[in-house]
């Protein structure tokens, strides 16, 4: 129970990989605020958690609205205490080449997926400065490196990857970790929106020629959740089956 005690948000908790980490660390003793969009999702994941006889609410948020991100702290911060992690791990991904993407997908996307990750962290140092104590776990995606027709998605998780190496210097001095986990194929409703050709590309050019589960992302986050990486901050880890190494290319 390493986390015991320990008040934990995970944004975009309802679902996929959120809904792992939020199962992971109840598990481990984190009392767990899901926050989604979804709102009856969330509660409804809280519920499952909490009939494990763990602690769980779910709240609504947009995390691209400042005052939804404000009152869901606040709510956390009187229905649970304090916040001790944050996982910043909702967001949306925009499939488009650069000829077809429209600005409202662009916005949209760079919306959720950066200013998200800057609203909420934002808002966790806000409560974690003066205590000198915390962990923000941001979600990016390997897409990051870059890929084909990725461009709005792979800019916003750039982003993801910056901020957490600018907040890491920021926060390194009041005790604070930032870290961030690169996702490869995760096997979350997402993904299983993806035609099977798209599948079956993504496939061809993963070295492992496999996809994860939401787990696999979930013992990461719990690593850097934990007191076992307390000296690690600023760090990128990726879970991606090889395919930050390379891409393998299309076979014919």
């Amino acid at each position: 129970m390493d986390l015991d005690g320990q008040v934990a948000v995970v944004t975009g908790g309802a679902s996929g990989i959120g809904w792992a980490i939020a199962r992971d660390f109840a598990a481990a003793g984190a009392k767990v605020a899901i926050a989604d969009i979804d709102e009856e999702r969330a509660r409804t994941a809280a519920r499952e958690i909490a009939d494990t006889g763990a602690t769980a609410v779910g709240l609504p948020v947009d995390v691209s609205s400042r005052a939804a991100v404000t009152g869901l702290f606040a709510a956390v911060d009187a229905q649970l205490g304090p916040v001790d992690i944050l996982v910043n791990n909702a967001g949306i991904s925009v499939d488009r080449g650069v000829r077809r993407i429209t600005d409202e997908e662009w916005d949209r996307t760079q919306a959720i997926n950066q200013t998200g990750v800057f609203l909420c962290s934002q808002a966790a140092a806000g409560s974690m400065i003066p205590r000198r104590t915390g962990r923000i776990i941001n979600i990016a995606s390997r897409a990051w490196l870059g890929w084909y027709g990725q461009l709005a998605y792979a800019t916003s998780k750039g982003g993801v990857v910056s901020a957490t190496r600018s907040l890491a210097i920021e926060l390194a001095k009041y005790g604070i970790t930032v870290n961030c986990l690169a996702p490869g194929l995760i096997d979350t409703p997402l993904l299983r929106r993806e035609p099977q050709e798209v599948m079956d590309r993504l496939l061809t050019a993963q070295p492992m020629g496999t996809i994860g589960a939401p787990a696999d992302v979930a013992w990461a986050a719990h690593y850097f959740a934990g007191p076992a990486s307390r000296a690690v901050t600023g760090q990128v880890m990726y879970v991606c089956g090889g395919k930050s190494l390379y891409a393998q290319p299309a076979r014919g």
